[in-house]
């Protein structure tokens, strides 16, 4: 553990000691931390921070992250530990607001004392712990898909690259469906990122742009972009819509009289949760691309979904994310147990490359040189409001932060990360 951060922590319990001579309360305020694994006492256990939103826009979707982190700590716990050690997991709410991320990262770092935090949904609120990552030398393992063109020295992306999801897609949307695409999307960097990486490989595969289109954010008209898509002959919609206006879309789609059926929603950005908001008749015949959905034909699968329903029986489905986030626990953990110090940052990250977990998908690993995670390529049909999957990577796909597609250079090597570099990551 570096200076720094021993310097913030003996900083905090000296706060935390004038606060109770003085006859206040040091606890958490309210809706701050809730902590599992209470039996282990902090001197023989390993503490761990779990950074997702209960509360805001984005708590639905984030909750059954948290929910993954639970259950996959729990397992932990209960088969041993760490190395002899329990998992105390201490989660904080920054309640979807992304400048939130900032005061709470640093609370589980400096405050609680932290080896590492599982979370973060958007990009925005990882780009926000960056610099607290750098600052107090913590590490971050990130679960939810991004857009890439980032490669943090502080962080494991756990969650998919766009090559993961839009390589083998593409190509089969333009054998399989058309050749003339309308890129819809959400008005903020994932969505255009991910746009630049598929306009490439429309036209490596002798595609065509007919339409450009972003909306923002939590949009819920969508009448203008639809009558857009019927006057302009597309054959299929890639749609990089997020979150909740996915759900204005596809019913303002069919409103509009667009038919599935000749012009269909081809989306790297909906899941099970999208699909319960949408409505089966609304989402019928429309595609979709991620490395899992929780119809995956498999025992593991078929297991993981078995457990998360029986252990939060709540009405919340198993999607990417929520897999992504318990995979994410025990990449961690597997992490931990190489290392003999585990408040060592510096050895905890060297510690991950290479890390194989059996995850519900599949067998996933960490890249050994660029911090992100080798997972499967699959995509699907969607049929009577599920997820039919058409499609399976024989085996999981290396990660590109950089697609070879736009960055060629990136193709036949290894790219290790010049950490000094700003190309890698915000500085």
């Amino acid at each position: 553990m570096k200076m720094k951060r021993i310097i913030a922590l003996a900083a905090s319990m000296v706060l935390m000691a004038s606060l109770a001579g003085c006859g206040s309360s040091a606890s958490a305020s309210k809706g701050s931390a809730s902590s599992g694994s209470s039996d282990s006492s902090s001197g023989d256990s390993i503490k761990i921070g779990v950074l997702f939103s209960s509360t805001g826009s984005t708590a639905l979707v984030e909750k059954t992250m948290t929910d993954a982190c639970t259950m996959a700590f729990d397992e932990i716990n209960a088969a041993g530990g760490i190395n002899g050690r329990k998992i105390e997991y201490i989660h904080e709410d920054y309640a979807s607001d992304p400048a939130k991320c900032t005061e709470k990262i640093k609370k589980l770092i400096e405050q609680d004392g932290v080896v590492a935090t599982v979370g973060c949904y958007t990009s925005a609120s990882r780009q926000a712990t960056l610099p607290t990552l750098k600052d107090d030398d913590s590490l971050l393992i990130y679960p939810t898909y991004t857009e890439g063109e980032e490669v943090h020295p502080n962080v494991i992306y756990v969650g998919c690259m766009p090559n993961q999801q839009a390589t083998d897609f593409i190509p089969y949307l333009m054998q399989n469906v058309g050749k003339k695409v309308f890129l819809v999307g959400s008005d903020y960097v994932f969505p255009k990122t991910c746009n630049k990486q598929a306009k490439a490989l429309i036209e490596q595969n002798g595609g065509e742009v007919v339409g450009e289109e972003y909306a923002p954010l939590g949009q819920t008209d969508f009448s203008t972009i639809c009558n857009k898509i019927k006057d302009s002959g597309a054959d299929l919609v890639y749609s990089t819509v997020i979150g909740d206006s996915n759900t204005a879309f596809y019913k303002a789609y069919k409103q509009y009289g667009l038919d599935p059926a000749k012009c269909p929603i081809c989306a790297i950005g909906i899941d099970e949760s999208n699909l319960q908001a949408i409505g089966a008749d609304y989402a019928e015949g429309n595609y979709a691309s991620m490395p899992y959905f929780s119809t995956l034909d498999t025992q593991a699968s078929k297991d993981f979904v078995e457990k998360y329903n029986e252990k939060f029986d709540d009405g919340t489905v198993v999607t990417v994310l929520t897999e992504s986030a318990y995979s994410s626990c025990y990449l961690l953990a597997e992490a931990l147990k190489k290392v003999d110090d585990p408040t060592d940052t510096d050895a905890l990250i060297k510690a991950f490359a290479g890390v194989e977990f059996d995850a519900p998908q599949g067998k996933i690993k960490v890249d050994e040189y660029n911090h992100s995670t080798w997972l499967y390529s699959r995509f699907a049909k969607i049929h009577d409001g599920k997820f039919d999957i058409i499609y399976s990577s024989d085996e999981a796909i290396r990660p590109e932060p950089w697609p070879a597609v736009l960055y060629p250079k990136y193709k036949d090597t290894n790219f290790m990360p010049d950490w000094n570099d700003p190309i890698c990551y915000p500085q």
